[in-house]
C-alpha cells in the first residue's frame, strides 16, 4: 500500500510554483514621493539585503547624486522666485548718478558723469566687439547665460594653482550684477554667505536676462552700461574720454586696451599707469589670436603702436580735488561693483564755501609770486600757452589741506592749481621733508621728559660729541648767529637749529620716533641728529592731522573725509563714526601749543597778523634745503590748516623762500575766510588744573636752596602729568629742596623708659647710607680738560647736513 503524501503537501508545492512562474508587481513612485521620502528610501536600501556588486557602486554613486539633487532643485526654486522680483526693463536704463553731498548738505559733485551717449553695436568698431568677447566671455553665444565650461575650467585652475585668480563671469552675469542691487543686507552678518547667496541670484537673474533679450541686445546694453573707471560708463564716453574719438572709430590697439582694462578699471586705467594699461592691451591681443579673430601679425603690429591717450583730461561734471579725494576714499571702502552700480548718496566733511576759498587763494597767492620780476620758472600761464599735446606741468604748485579739530573731519582739501591740469594730488600723494613744521613734535616729546620751556639750552654751535651721533656736525641757523644761553621755549619760537638739535638730544632719537608715530606718521623717521630738523617725509594731510594732537590736549583723531553712505533705498551702506586715542601726553601736547601761540606772536610767524588774521592761534613755519619746500601749519580752537608751496621735481623756488613768504599769506586768508564762516577761533584752552612748582631754570627740576642763592628759582604752573616727582631735584645746583625749613625743631627728651629693643638704633658702619640720586636728564655739559675729547668721525662718514629755517 502505497505511503500517502503530507497533508497540505501537493497544495504548497503548487504555490511554490505559481510564485516561481509569476513577476512580482512593483509599487510605482513618482518623483514626488522619491523627493519628499528620499531619507527613508535610503535608510530602507542601506537595511535591505545586500545585492549584487554592480548594484551596491550604484547606490554608492547615486545616492549621493540624488542628494545634491534632493537640495538642488528646492534652491533652483527659492532663486528663481526672487529672480522673478526683478524688473526686467532696468537692464536698459543706465546706472543712477551717484550724488556727493557736503557738509551743509550742498552737491558736491556727481560720480558717473551728467552724459551718456547710448549707442548701438553697429556704431561700434568691429574690433572692439571683438576684443571684449575674446577677454570677457569667449563663448557668449553658446552659453544660455551660464558658461558652465567656462566655470569648471577656472574652478579647475583655482584649485590647482591654490588661489581665486580665475573668474568665471559671462558677459550676462555682469550685466546682472550692474543692472541690480543683488545684494542681501540681511545676510551681512557673514561675508561668504552674502557672497555666496550674491552669485546664485546672480545666475538665476542671468538665466531671465537671457530669456528676455537676444545676444546683440544683451551686448548692446552691456558696452553701453559697464564701467571704465574714474566717472566713465559706456563705451562712447570712454572711447571720447581716453583717445577723443568716437567708438566706431577704434583701432585695434585702442579696442583692445579698452577691453583689457574693464577688469580692472580705476587700477588699469592708462590716466593712472600707462605701463599695467599696455600689458592688459597685449593680453587681449593674444586671446583674439587664441580665438582665431586676428592673427599674430595683426597683433604684433598692434603690440607696436604707441597708446596715445589724451593728454588733457576733463571730467563730464565739473571736477576738483575735493571730489577727487572723496572718489580714492570710495574705492578704499566699498567694493568696485558697489560704485559701478551707482544710485548712492555720500555725505562728506567738505565745506564748499572753505574748499572753494582755498583753491582761489592758492592760485591768487602763487600767481602774484609769478608775475614778480625775475621769476626764474615756468609759470602757468607760459605753460597754457604751449601748443597741444602739452607735457605735464612744471609750473609752481602747491596743497591746502583744512581739518576740525575735534572731529577730524576734512573740511578742504586741495590738491595742487587745477585738478583739470594734473591729476597729481599733492595733499594725499606727495611726500615733502617737513622742515621746521617737524619741530614742535621734538620738543613735545622733550616736554614728556621732563624738559621745562624755561629752563636754559645752549645756542652756539655744538661742541665735538656733545650729541649722540652727530660726530663733528653742528647745524647754522639760519640767521647765521648764535646767541648763548637761552629759555627753551625760545628754539622753537625763533626756530634755532642748534637749540632744536640739544632738545632732541635730551628727549632721545629713539623716543622722538615713538612720538612721530604716535601723532600720525606713517614713514619710520630716521636714525641720526639730522632728524630733529624735519627731515621727515609725509604728505600735507599726515601733517595736518599730526598737528591737531597740540589744539586737542594730545588726542588724535584720524582724518576722514565720508561720513556716510546711504543706498537708493535710503538704508545706510556705509557709516564712518569718529574715534580718537591719547596719541600724547596732554601736558606736554599744552605746553607745546602755548609756545605755537608764542610762534606767530612774536616769532618765525608772526607776519600772520600782519596778513590781517588778528584771531588766537598758533602754528610753525618751514622751510628745507635750498629752499626747496614752503610750509606753514597752524590752528586755531576749531581748525588745523596746513600750507605746502614747491615743485613736483623738487628745486629752489626762489632765494631766501621762507614758508613765512611762500606758505603763511594763503594760510591767514583761509582761516580768515573760515572764522567768517562760524569755525570759532577763541583763545587757548586747556581742560585740566595746574600745579605750582618751585623749579630751577637752569635744568627745569625742583628748586633747592641753592638754586634760590644762585637765583636761578622761579614759581611757574605745571600741568599734573609734567610735575616733577618730590625727589626729582636740580642735580646742578643739589642742596636741600627750596622752601624746606632751615633749622628743623630738636627733638623732645623722652621721659619714659623705652625697651632696649624698641630703641632706635644707629646704622652700623659700613651700610649703604641713603643717598640723593642724580637727576640725568642729558642736559649738555662742558667736556672737562683733562677728559679726552670724542674720537672724529672716521675719513669718508657723511655728516647730516643742516637745513635751513626761520
Amino acid at each position: 500500500m502505497p505511503k500517502s503524501k503530507p497533508k497540505g503537501h501537493s497544495n504548497e508545492k503548487s504555490s511554490s510554483s505559481n510564485r516561481r512562474r509569476q513577476k512580482p508587481k512593483r509599487k510605482r513612485r513618482g518623483l514626488g514621493t522619491i523627493l519628499l521620502f528620499w531619507p527613508f528610501l535610503l535608510l530602507q536600501s542601506l537595511t535591505s539585503p545586500l545585492p549584487g556588486a554592480a548594484r551596491w557602486l550604484a547606490r554608492i554613486i547615486g545616492h549621493p547624486a540624488l542628494l545634491a539633487l534632493y537640495c538642488f532643485i528646492p534652491a533652483a526654486l527659492f532663486y528663481y522666485a526672487r529672480a522673478k522680483t526683478f524688473d526686467m526693463g532696468k537692464v536698459q536704463e543706465m546706472p543712477e548718478r551717484t550724488i556727493v553731498l557736503d557738509r551743509r548738505g550742498e552737491e558736491l559733485g556727481r560720480i558717473h558723469g551728467e552724459k551718456r551717449d547710448i549707442i548701438t553695436t553697429d556704431q561700434i568698431a568691429t574690433t572692439f566687439l571683438q576684443a571684449i568677447l575674446a577677454r570677457e566671455d569667449e563663448r557668449f553665444y553658446r552659453h544660455g547665460g551660464v558658461d558652465w565650461i567656462g566655470f569648471g575650467r577656472a574652478t579647475l585652475r583655482n584649485v590647482t594653482d591654490g588661489s581665486m585668480t580665475q573668474g568665471a563671469s559671462t558677459l550676462t552675469m555682469q550685466l546682472a550684477r550692474n543692472s541690480y542691487d543683488l545684494h542681501a543686507n540681511w545676510l551681512s552678518f557673514n561675508r561668504t554667505i552674502q557672497e555666496l547667496d550674491r552669485k546664485f541670484l546672480e545666475i538665476a537673474v542671468s538665466y531671465r536676462i537671457e530669456g528676455n533679450y537676444s545676444k546683440d541686445e544683451i551686448l548692446q546694453h552691456y558696452v553701453n552700461r559697464i564701467f571704465w573707471g574714474h566717472t566713465i560708463r559706456g563705451i562712447e564716453e570712454a572711447s571720447r574720454t581716453y583717445f577723443e574719438k568716437s567708438a566706431k572709430d577704434l583701432t585695434l590697439s585702442e579696442s583692445a586696451l579698452l577691453a583689457g582694462i574693464v577688469r580692472g578699471p580705476n587700477a588699469f586705467s592708462p590716466f593712472r599707469d600707462l605701463a599695467d594699461a599696455q600689458r592688459e592691451r597685449d593680453t587681449t591681443l593674444d586671446r583674439m589670436v587664441k580665438a582665431g579673430l586676428i592673427d599674430q601679425a595683426e597683433a604684433d603690429a598692434a603690440k607696436s603702436e604707441e597708446i596715445k591717450v589724451r593728454p588733457e583730461w576733463r571730467r563730464v561734471f565739473h571736477d576738483s580735488w575735493a571730489m577727487d579725494a572723496v572718489r580714492r576714499e570710495l574705492e578704499r571702502v566699498l567694493e568696485e561693483e558697489d560704485i559701478e552700480f551707482g544710485g548712492l548718496q555720500i555725505t562728506t566733511t567738505i565745506d564748499h564755501l572753505v574748499q572753494k576759498k582755498a583753491e582761489e587763494a592758492l592760485n591768487s597767492h602763487l600767481r602774484s609770486f609769478e608775475r614778480a620780476s625775475g621769476y626764474p620758472h615756468q609759470t602757468r600761464s607760459q605753460w597754457q600757452a604751449l601748443p597741444e599735446p602739452r607735457p605735464n606741468p612744471k609750473y609752481l604748485q602747491g596743497s591746502v589741506v583744512v581739518i576740525e579739530n575735534l572731529t577730524g573731519a576734512i573740511i578742504a582739501t586741495v590738491g595742487g592749481r587745477s585738478a583739470d591740469e594734473s591729476k597729481y594730488n599733492r595733499a594725499t600723494q606727495a611726500r615733502r621733508q617737513l622742515g621746521s613744521t617737524f619741530k614742535p613734535f621734538v620738543y613735545l616729546a622733550a616736554f614728556e621728559k621732563g624738559l621745562r620751556p624755561d629752563t636754559m639750552i645752549s645756542d652756539d654751535p655744538l661742541n665735538r660729541g656733545e650729541v649722540q651721533g652727530a660726530g663733528r656736525w653742528s647745524p647754522q641757523n639760519s640767521d647765521g648767529k648764535f646767541n648763548g644761553f637761552q629759555p627753551v621755549s625760545y628754539g622753537l619760537i625763533r626756530s634755532r637749529n642748534t637749540m632744536s638739535v640739544r632738545v632732541g638730544n635730551i628727549a632721545g632719537i629713539d623716543h622722538v620716533g615713538e612720538v612721530a608715530t604716535q601723532v600720525g606718521f606713517s614713514q619710520p623717521m630716521r636714525k641720526d641728529p639730522s632728524a630733529y630738523l624735519g627731515t621727515l617725509e609725509a604728505s600735507p594731510e599726515e601733517l595736518t592731522s599730526a598737528f591737531t594732537v597740540f589744539p586737542n590736549g594730545g588726542k588724535r583723531l584720524p582724518p576722514r573725509i565720508i561720513t556716510e553712505i546711504r543706498d537708493r533705498n535710503g538704508e545706510i551702506k556705509y557709516s564712518n563714526p569718529q574715534i580718537s586715542y591719547q596719541a600724547v601726553r596732554s601736558g606736554a601736547a599744552w605746553t607745546t601749543s602755548k609756545i605755537l601761540h608764542e610762534v606767530v606772536e612774536r616769532g618765525t610767524g608772526a607776519s600772520v597778523k600782519r596778513q590781517g588774521f588778528t584771531k588766537p592761534c598758533g602754528g610753525k613755519t618751514g622751510t628745507t634745503n635750498d629752499y626747496k619746500d614752503a610750509w606753514f601749519v597752524g590752528f586755531t580752537s576749531s581748525l588745523t590748516c596746513s600750507v605746502w608751496v614747491g615743485f613736483d621735481q623738487p628745486k629752489t623756488i626762489i632765494n631766501r623762500g621762507y614758508g613765512s613768504v611762500l606758505a603763511l599769506p594763503v594760510w591767514a586768508q583761509v582761516m580768515k575766510t573760515s572764522e567768517r564762516l562760524g569755525y570759532r577761533a577763541d583763545g587757548l584752552r586747556s581742560t585740566q588744573s595746574f600745579t605750582e612748582c618751585r623749579l630751577c631754570r637752569a635744568t627745569g627740576k625742583r628748586a633747592t636752596d641753592a638754586c634760590e642763592a644762585a637765583g636761578s628759582a622761579y614759581t611757574d604752573s605745571v600741568p599734573p602729568d609734567l610735575v616733577p616727582a618730590p625727589d626729582e631735584l636740580c642735580p646742578q645746583h643739589m642742596g636741600m629742596p627750596s622752601g624746606a625749613p632751615r633749622n628743623p625743631p630738636k627733638a623732645k627728651p623722652v621721659e619714659e623708659d623705652i625697651p632696649i629693643e624698641q630703641a632706635p638704633r644707629a646704622i652700623p658702619v659700613g651700610n649703604t647710607v641713603p643717598r640723593a640720586t642724580p637727576v640725568d636728564e642729558g642736559i649738555p655739559r662742558a667736556v672737562p680738560l683733562d677728559e679726552p675729547a670724542p674720537r672724529a668721525l672716521p675719513v669718508g662718514e657723511p655728516a647730516p647736513r643742516a637745513i635751513p629755517v626761520e
